[in-house]
């Protein structure tokens, strides 16, 4: 994320950011800045000027908040920490425009949402949005090496050319890491894990689609993409329940980091059907089981 927003900076010239509220782009002083929970921040602060925030998905907002010195926009496809938010139809292809009009770069991080987790390689193709820079990691070591990467179109990356020092890194280039990278890379392709977080998906999202009709007071809402699913409760405090119960059934399930309320399913793109099961059974059984915690509270 850090070598992102220096390359935006390097090929426009200019110091501006904008981001969403309720973004998570990492914790380094940069990718902090653009980072939209003030709970991070502001122990940090002044961390770099020129960064400002508007509401994910409101197109409008966007478009007021990019000015001539714009370096980029920074999105999530799905917004992850923020409680698994789904761009809204329009958004990311307005937010293309928005830039190749006003000259600044689009920055999409696919950190969570890359490498098939939403069902296709790069959540950015669902709505076929090409952005200027895209950032990558997690499931890019393949669950076993830490590794992260970002690249840009090759006019972007000219900014580059003749001086590749501008941006390096400690454990930059690790071999490795590159090589767990590499064979991560080809077992995507090869077993079309993408498909397979669509198809699994499908099936995980239902069962929890069936869980939240026969629990509306305790769950408000299942919503994502692929296997990049989140369950709104309808109260903080029946998160704990949830995961507490489920843990007791071995199922391992944690919410999301900006927003507590969302519980987060996103099992790895190998996860079976059988293990998609079992995990909805720990999930009836947690919210029946909660279900019953919070009504004997009541009376």
């Amino acid at each position: 994320m850090e070598g992102a927003l220096k390359l935006a900076r390097l090929h426009t010239g200019r110091q501006g950011f904008v981001a969403a509220e309720q973004a998570y782009h990492g914790k380094s002083l940069g990718s902090l800045s653009v980072s939209g929970r003030k709970t991070y921040r502001d122990p940090f602060e002044p961390l770099i000027p020129g960064v400002s925030h508007v509401p994910f998905g409101d197109l409008a907002a966007l478009e007021k908040a990019v000015t001539e010195q714009t370096a980029a926009v920074i999105l999530e496809p799905v917004q992850g920490e923020g409680g698994i938010h789904v761009a809204p139809e329009g958004y990311l292809d307005g937010a293309r425009a928005l830039c190749t009009r006003t000259g600044a770069l689009l920055i999409a991080d696919e950190v969570q949402t890359g490498l098939g987790r939403t069902g296709r390689m790069f959540a950015v193709e669902h709505w076929g949005v090409e952005p200027d820079i895209l950032v990558l990691a997690k499931a890019l070591g393949g669950g076993v090496m830490p590794i992260g990467a970002f690249m840009g179109s090759p006019e972007v990356w000219q900014s580059f050319k003749g001086r590749p020092l501008l941006h390096t890194s400690t454990f930059g280039g690790n071999p490795l890491a590159c090589a767990a990278a590499l064979a991560t890379l080809e077992v995507l392709q090869r077993d079309r894990l993408s498909d397979r977080a669509r198809e699994l998906g499908e099936r995980l999202r239902a069962g929890l689609q069936s869980v939240w009709s026969d629990y509306p007071w305790l769950i408000s809402q299942v919503r994502g993409l692929g296997l990049m699913l989140g369950v709104e409760l309808q109260e903080e405090a029946f998160g704990g329940s949830f995961i507490v119960e489920m843990a007791r059934q071995r199922v391992i399930a944690v919410h999301t980091l900006n927003q507590p309320r969302v519980i987060r399913f996103e099992p790895p793109l190998t996860v079976s059907p059988e293990e998609v099961d079992r995990c909805l059974a720990a999930f009836r059984e947690a919210a029946r089981r909660t279900a019953e915690r919070f009504a004997a509270k009541e009376s």
